[in-house]
């Protein structure tokens, strides 16, 4: 079973799942949860994204738009 098919299965699940059976589960990846909506408060991932918008206004960076993107990887 692929990823897409389990995260399906998952999302049916918990959308009827009883109480109890989602607070069990939340339990589970809740620390993960956290760490990812803490993300804004990561000094190095703000300095990353700092250096990249910098990139992008002086110029340096080299930027494809989505149409192109999407013709580069048909083309590939």
């Amino acid at each position: 079973m692929g990823t897409a098919e389990i995260r399906e299965r998952l999302h049916e699940y918990i959308r009827f799942a009883d109480d109890k059976k989602v607070q069990a589960i939340y339990t589970m990846v809740e620390s993960e949860i956290v760490e990812e909506l803490n993300l804004w408060e990561d000094q190095d991932f703000l300095n990353e994204m700092k250096n990249r918008v910098d990139e992008y206004e002086s110029g340096r960076a080299e930027i494809v738009s989505f149409e192109d993107f999407k013709k580069n990887i048909r083309n590939r």
